[in-house]
């Protein structure tokens, strides 16, 4: 019996991210799945997906991503999440910071066959990098 979407995008953040195994990624990835919003191509399966991996894996030290909800319809499943960590690496592009950082994204799996086929990803990568202080905030608006 196959595993639910649901239960294959929970396997995914706490296995993959939280506990840092790799080995789950090509457990639970298909070998030509799609994988967007996590950079200006898509990426295609596990061999160009476990770059991405190390980098987050490096630059962010006590890595949780905390699956808040899911909703499945059929095969696809969408995850809403928070992500809360510590800059400790400078895989991202600028030194360890040693800052926390505290963001939220979704993402939408469609899952066959107990492994992700495609990801639609869409997380708020720019409130991490504000937090670190690599990107200004914006001022707030003058009210009137």
């Amino acid at each position: 019996m196959s595993l639910t979407p649901d239960v294959v995008a929970r396997q995914w953040f706490r296995e993959v991210w939280d506990e840092g195994n790799e080995e789950a990624i090509d457990r639970l990835m298909h070998p030509k799945a799609l994988a967007y919003g996590l950079g200006a191509d898509p990426i295609v399966g596990p061999a160009q997906f476990k770059p991405f991996f190390r980098t987050f894996q490096t630059a962010l030290g006590d890595l949780e991503i905390h699956v808040v909800r899911t909703v499945v319809e059929g095969e696809v499943v969408a995850a809403h999440c928070h992500v809360v960590a510590r800059h400790v690496g400078e895989s991202l592009g600028g030194p360890a910071t040693q800052k926390p950082v505290d963001f939220w994204g979704m993402t939408i799996l469609r899952v066959r066959d107990g492994q992700i086929i495609e990801g639609w990803n869409c997380f708020d990568f720019l409130t991490m990098y504000q937090q670190l202080g690599w990107v200004p905030n914006p001022p707030a608006p003058l009210s009137r």
